[in-house]
């Protein structure tokens, strides 16, 4: 089945892909849940996932996992180095079963210089370690001015991710299977030319049982995520006039647009990520430490040396489609999400069935019984935990949540994307039908595109039609907002976020000083 064809003739499929946007997303998944306030380092803020739209690469898909979010970037001398003493994790379900069936995971040594004493100086005539992480200006691999190197490796596991069989990712020039992440973006006077340098990071690899060689980047990143931060959790405290207001998309600047995050980002060809039959794909992120940690009273000198860590990986972060344990999940059990597996998923359907943000949009926009009534959501059940019939779902999925992606629709170049993916393409009668929610790229802008859905913008497209084939309707009762649903907007625009030209698509960081 041509799935292209039948999502761009299918008016039912249409409805679909407004049906999946109604799932609640409205920041990315910055301090989701309280467990994961506590440990930054693991905290797993954004997943992209997109065919490449890189000039010359479009047999490739790119998945980007983000970590530890908010990052100022002055925030020295120690930076945002990832932990040593975690586990990340890329997962991709290749054949719908709610299982990964490819999982590649990061783990990472820090190592201070000068076997371990760290870069000294010698005041007094005495030689003595130095406080910080640079002794000097940066600018190649494994410079001799870096006090601490981070290395990491990668191993691709085929089948359950902890008992299934491991693989080793090398660099396709040198055959190492230890990569150097470059330091983060100090500022200018420690690295003058920080584009160029992280650009030394590149690494084209050997990915086991496929032909061709991928791409494989780890290092800082500036903020790819717009959003109205601050305003939103206010209860949406700005005016609905402006809210509503499509002139004024771009009225306000992103609050977390001088922000940096810390990407694990691979480029792999398409064709080594599918089953060979299945063109769609699922994927999501973890993060996971060992479950007893124990903290030493006397620590020894060194580098991560107050602590030992033993015995299971224990999984503390997920993240799949933009921000359901954010603002879907309940608070009672956002700890709980961040420890499941897909596979589990029924035990939050209530979440998804009878969400809770529209009636908290009621509330903050003082826009009393605005909220869609037609419960249980089956609509939102069945897009957002199968991906949409004739687009993005594989066939004889078992329902779980994930971000899902159709790899045989054809990239659509930067400039002609358009921000509000798939809902966009609907509204404006285009031809992109590679974005949000099928799958999701840097630029796809997924605040509108639920807030768009989420008041009302299903109901309105449906009319008195048939939501998904469910028997289910959208009364025009149920759509107090009417065509206004569809100007909804956080006043904060995704598409002029600045992003690179391709891999790792996402900008160089902000420097600490200019």
């Amino acid at each position: 089945m041509n799935r292209t064809t039948l999502f761009r003739l299918t008016p039912l499929v249409a409805a679909a892909a407004l049906a999946v946007a109604a799932v609640p997303s409205l920041a990315s998944s910055h301090r989701e849940a309280p467990f994961i306030t506590s440990s930054p380092k693991v905290d797993g803020t954004d997943f992209y996932m997109f065919r490449s739209y890189e000039t010359g690469r479009s047999a490739y898909t790119t998945l980007i996992a983000n970590y530890q979010p908010l990052q100022d970037a002055y925030g020295g001398p120690n930076y945002f180095s990832m932990d040593p003493r975690a586990l990340y994790e890329i997962h991709v379900d290749n054949n719908g079963d709610a299982k990964e069936d490819l999982s590649f995971q990061f783990q990472f040594t820090n190592t201070l210089a000068n076997g371990g004493r760290g870069l000294e100086l010698m005041p007094g005539k005495k030689s003595v370690a130095i406080p910080l992480i640079q002794a000097g200006p940066v600018a190649n691999v494994n410079d001799a001015n870096l006090n601490v190197a981070q290395t990491f490796t990668v191993t691709m596991i085929r089948g359950d991710r902890r008992k299934g069989e491991p693989w080793t990712i090398t660099n396709a020039d040198t055959g190492s299977a230890v990569f150097d992440k470059p330091v983060d973006n100090i500022g200018t006077k420690t690295i003058a030319d920080y584009a160029g340098y992280a650009a030394k990071h590149v690494y084209n690899i050997n990915i086991p049982n496929c032909a061709t060689p991928g791409r494989l980047f780890v290092g800082q990143r500036r903020e790819g995520f717009a959003v109205n931060l601050g305003v939103v959790f206010d209860l949406v405290n700005a005016p609905l006039a402006v809210i509503t207001d499509p002139t004024l998309i771009g009225a306000v600047p992103n609050v977390i647009g001088d922000a940096n995050v810390t990407s694990l980002a691979m480029e792999m060809p398409t064709a080594c990520l599918t089953n060979g039959t299945e063109p769609v794909i699922g994927g999501w992120t973890t993060a996971s430490l060992r479950q007893t940690r124990n903290l030493d009273a006397t620590p020894r000198s060194g580098l991560n040396k107050v602590d030992k860590s033993t015995g299971d990986w224990v999984q503390v972060s997920r993240l799949g489609m933009p921000l359901v344990n954010e603002v879907v999940i309940g608070l009672k059990d956002k700890d709980k999400f961040n420890a499941s597996l897909p596979s589990g998923d029924g035990q939050f359907l209530t979440y998804v069935t009878n969400p809770t943000l529209p009636k908290l949009l009621e509330i903050a926009l003082a826009l009393p019984n605005s909220a869609p009534t037609n419960y249980p959501r089956s609509d939102l059940t069945t897009t957002f935990l199968t991906g949409i019939p004739g687009l993005n779902q594989p066939a004889g999925v078992v329902a779980s949540e994930m971000l899902r992606l159709n790899t045989s629709i054809a990239p659509v170049p930067f400039a002609q994307q358009n921000r509000l993916g798939i809902v966009g393409n609907i509204l404006a009668g285009g031809n992109d039908s590679a974005g949000y929610p099928n799958g999701r790229r840097p630029k796809d802008d997924v605040v509108d595109i639920s807030l768009v859905a989420m008041m009302g913008g299903l109901c309105m497209a449906n009319g008195d039609g048939n939501v998904l084939g469910l028997g289910e309707k959208c009364k025009p009762s149920r759509v107090p907002l009417g065509a206004t649903s569809f100007s909804l907007h956080d006043a904060v625009d995704q598409a002029v976020t600045p992003f690179l030209p391709g891999f790792p698509y996402l900008n160089t960081p902000t420097p600490g000083a200019q």
